[in-house]
C-alpha cells in the first residue's frame, strides 16, 4: 500500500509540476506589450488635451480583454514602484510585501497616430441632430485612419507597421460590438458616428496585432489585411492630383 501511495503521490506531483511549467511557458509565449499615448496629425474637432491618454486606455483594455497578450501597465508604474519601496522600507510584513526587481519588461511598444479623420453629412434636412448623431432627414458618416507602429524595445527597430481604417454611419458599423465604454472627453461621442469610428479603429488594431504577432505574419489571416492595405494605397493614389 505504501508503494502504491508513493507512486500515486509521484504521479500527481509530476502532473502539477508539468501544468505549472506549461502555464509559465504559455505566459512567456504571449508577446509582452506596452501601449504609448496616441498622437494626432489631424484637425479633428473631438481631439483635446486628454484624448491621447483616453485612446491609450481604450487600446490597453481591448488588448487585455483578448487575453492573447501580456499587457504591461506603464501609466501606473509610479504607484507600483511606491508600493515596492514601501515594502522595502521594513514597514510591511515581509510575507506580504511586494519584492523589488520583479517588474516585467516590455518586449514591444505599440505607438499609434491618428493620421486621417473625415466627417460629413448627406441627405436632406428636417431631422434632429446632436453631437454628430442624426435622426430623420440626413445621415452622418465618419472616417478615421490610424498609423500603427510596433517597436522592438531591445533593438529600437520597427517590428511592424500598418495603417488601419474604419468608417461608420449614424445607423451603425459592421465591425462588431465593443466591450466597455468611453471615458473622459470622448464620453460625449460614444453613440455617434465619431465614437463608432474610434471604437472600430481600436478593435481593428487589436485584431490586426493578434493576427500579426500571435498567428504570425505568414498566416492566412494576413491575406485579408494585405488586401485592405492594397485597397487603401490604390484609393490614396487615386485621390492624388499631379499637374
Amino acid at each position: 500500500m505504501r508503494i502504491k501511495a508513493f507512486f500515486m503521490f509521484l504521479f500527481l506531483f509530476s502532473i502539477s509540476v508539468f501544468s505549472q511549467g506549461y502555464a509559465r511557458g504559455y505566459a512567456d509565449v504571449k508577446p509582452r506589450v506596452g501601449v504609448l499615448r496616441f498622437t494626432n496629425h489631424t484637425s479633428a474637432g473631438w481631439w483635446s488635451g486628454s484624448v491621447g491618454t483616453d485612446l491609450q486606455d481604450m487600446l490597453i483594455a481591448e488588448l487585455a480583454a483578448k487575453n492573447s497578450f501580456r499587457v504591461l501597465e506603464r501609466k501606473e508604474l509610479d504607484a507600483v514602484i511606491s508600493e515596492q519601496n514601501l515594502g522595502a522600507s521594513g514597514r510591511v510584513n515581509p510575507a506580504t510585501r511586494a519584492r523589488l526587481g520583479k517588474i516585467t519588461g516590455a518586449k514591444y511598444l505599440i505607438a499609434a497616430t491618428v493620421s486621417a479623420f473625415e466627417q460629413n453629412t448627406s441627405g436632406g434636412g428636417g431631422g434632429l441632430s446632436y453631437g454628430g448623431f442624426s435622426l430623420g432627414g440626413r445621415q452622418d458618416k465618419a472616417y478615421m485612419a490610424v498609423d500603427l507602429k510596433v517597436i522592438d524595445v531591445e533593438t529600437g527597430e520597427i517590428y511592424d507597421a500598418r495603417t488601419v481604417e474604419a468608417t461608420s454611419k449614424s445607423s451603425g458599423i459592421s465591425v462588431g460590438v465593443h466591450r466597455g465604454g468611453f471615458g473622459g472627453h470622448l464620453g460625449q461621442y460614444q453613440n455617434t458616428p465619431v465614437g463608432k469610428a474610434i471604437r472600430a479603429c481600436i478593435m481593428e488594431i487589436v485584431d490586426y496585432l493578434e493576427c500579426s504577432m500571435i498567428e504570425g505574419k505568414e498566416s492566412g489571416c494576413m491575406d485579408e489585411y494585405n488586401q485592405k492595405e492594397s485597397n487603401r494605397r490604390e484609393k490614396t493614389k487615386g485621390s492624388i492630383q499631379l499637374d
